[in-house]
């Protein structure tokens, strides 16, 4: 009944244990596993060891997100597509009470279930289509961090107003775990290949909504994520490759409001960068103080 795409970049650790939550959970269903792998250097071969029906691809070069998920779109033909990050953990139940909802949902064409952190803490995988005050009251950002509570953040995280069961219409929900109807992929096309990393899943669910599909929203089901795993290894391309993609989104979709501000667009995203990017090599600093504080860079 379903086809399940994992895209690996240097995460094939995570991804081992991401396959056996898998299996579990699918308690002994069939289903395709495409692994489309990224030009990986630390050993995904290893896979097939404990899962010789899986389809690996190796790319010989990075070549983003969104065409290898292309790439494996076309390998596959069952009606359901799920999408899913290598460093999560599909918790128990996922696919029988994914599938049943969709198959009772005829109009829904994709649906994120309900992402929790690490420390099981919600992740707030649902969200508003961004404007510019998104950079200010965005999932990650300091005034969401925060302040929680205050309107602007819960407008962009409808998540955060979830009763944890019911399901909700949201603009769009993380690419980290979505399932998607075969039958909307047909209609609405694949990943738009320009998005190399983030955003690309925005773009497809903004497409789906335009095409007359629906994204729910649907915390019955959940999955663990074990947020930037590949991202943390390259920080300062993985920062550089969410503010293009945000760039190209706004570009996308809202062209004129770009062609007229876009020095001040372009700068804000300059400035948005700079900063996370100095956050980012701060706690890094902090972390690395705290295990060794002899260490010459403290």
């Amino acid at each position: 009944m379903i086809d399940i795409i994992i895209i690996n970049y240097n995460s094939t650790n995570y991804l081992i244990n991401c396959l056996r939550s898998v299996d579990e959970s699918l308690k002994g269903c069939p289903a395709g596993i495409f692994v489309q792998d990224n030009a990986s250097t630390d050993g995904v071969e290893r896979v097939l060891i404990e899962f010789p029906n899986i389809k690996l691809t190796q790319n010989t070069q990075n070549i983003g997100f969104a065409a290898a998920v292309n790439q494996a779109l076309v390998q596959g033909n069952n009606p359901y597509v799920m999408l899913l990050n290598p460093d999560t953990i599909v918790l128990d139940g996922f696919f029988k009470e994914s599938l049943d909802f969709m198959k009772h949902h005829a109009h829904t064409g994709i649906m994120g279930p309900k992402v929790l952190e690490e420390d099981g803490k919600l992740q707030n995988s649902a969200r508003s289509f961004p404007t510019i005050l998104t950079a200010f009251f965005g999932r990650s950002s300091f005034l969401s961090r925060f302040f929680p509570k205050n309107p602007m953040t819960q407008k962009n995280l409808p998540s955060l107003e979830s009763d944890g069961s019911t399901p909700m219409e949201v603009d769009w929900v993380s690419g980290a775990c979505m399932v998607v109807k075969r039958k909307a992929i047909e209609d609405v096309g694949g990943m738009d290949n320009r998005f190399f990393l983030y955003w690309e899943d925005a773009d497809w669910c903004r497409r789906m909504w335009k095409t007359g599909w629906k994204v729910i929203y649907y915390p019955k089901v959940s999955v663990r994520h074990f947020t930037g795993v590949s991202s943390k290894k390259e920080v300062l391309k993985s920062v550089i490759e969410f503010h293009k993609s945000a760039y190209r989104l706004f570009e996308k979709y809202e062209p004129s409001i770009v062609s007229l501000f876009k020095p001040f667009i372009l700068s804000g995203l300059l400035f948005r960068a700079g900063v996370v990017l100095t956050s980012q090599m701060a706690r890094k600093l902090y972390h690395t103080c705290l295990k060794a504080p002899d260490d010459d860079k403290c």
